[in-house]
């Protein structure tokens, strides 16, 4: 199943998109994709709903705003280096632990939202990302088990603002969390939706420019030993997201000098099997 959700900032309502494409209205379901949700066995639930009212769903009009897949979770926990080729090209060693931040919540955007460059900012740079999204409370979860906690799978652009995030002092949340810094979606994906998360292709171009073009096998810390891991220092809550890395090719990275996001540059990109997404870039008014 594929979830999405749709209609204006902030008023956004629950839907489902087909193997088709088409994309349905599930608000007669009568629950958004929320924590409880995701708590309650919600996509279960709600796969059981369609086999008998999926008919008369109301259908999402293509021109429709798409938003976050889900609603805000209770945290976005991101996953620093986590390929091998992203940590060479910022000239850092590579990890013997995972590095885990986090983002506000409140930088979540929809897919196609634009991306505002924060005020005073010199350095916006972007991160195409797989995020993983957490089905059920897991706490001190054992790795052979981690794959049972898993509700499904959206594409993420960790936007960085590089300046907030290294020479500012303190921790990299400075730099992650302004808002429209995470753009998700089109689409939650159940994790029967894709093959083989771990041999997937993840890519990002600026301005019609391939910028990244990465594959998951290259993950240094898989999925499975991340939700672990993570589980063992909190709890992780259903809902809650947890973006695994970016692959080499970011602004910060690039050969001869660096360079960064500015007003009118279009970042697309996208995840086999996760659809893709795309943002121009705004300056903060």
């Amino acid at each position: 199943m594929k979830l999405i959700r749709f209609g204006k900032s902030g008023q956004e309502k629950p839907g489902v998109e087909l193997p088709d494409g088409k994309r349905i209205d599930t608000s007669a379901f009568g629950e958004d994709y929320t924590e409880q949700f995701f708590t309650n066995n919600g996509i279960a639930r709600l796969a059981a709903w369609l086999q008998s009212n999926q008919s008369t769903c109301p259908v999402v009009d293509a021109s429709e705003r798409l938003g976050a897949p889900l609603a805000r979770p209770s945290k976005i926990i991101c996953i620093g280096l986590n390929y091998v080729d992203h940590a060479k090209e910022t000239n850092a060693a590579i990890p013997a632990e995972p590095i885990v931040f986090f983002k506000s919540t409140t930088a979540m955007c929809g897919p196609f939202d634009s991306v505002v460059i924060p005020k005073n900012s010199t350095k916006t740079d972007w991160e195409v990302e797989l995020a993983v999204v957490i089905g059920k409370k897991a706490s001190y979860v054992e790795e052979k088990d981690a794959n049972d906690y898993i509700a499904g799978y959206m594409l993420h652009n960790d936007y960085s603002e590089r300046a907030f995030q290294l020479e500012r002092n303190g921790q990299w949340v400075k730099g992650k969390s302004c808002d429209t810094f995470a753009p998700l979606g089109p689409v939650l994906a159940t994790p029967d939706e894709v093959k083989d998360i771990h041999n997937v292709r993840l890519w990002l171009s600026v301005n019609g420019k391939m910028m990244q073009d990465g594959n998951t096998s290259n993950l240094i810390f898989k999925i499975p030993f991340l939700v672990s891991y993570l589980s063992q220092f909190m709890t992780l809550l259903p809902g809650d997201i947890i973006s695994t890395g970016t692959p080499a090719g970011v602004g910060l990275g690039q050969k001869p000098e660096p360079f960064y996001i500015k007003a009118g540059d279009i970042i697309e990109l996208g995840i086999d099997g996760l659809g893709t997404s795309k943002q121009v870039a705004v300056a903060y008014k």
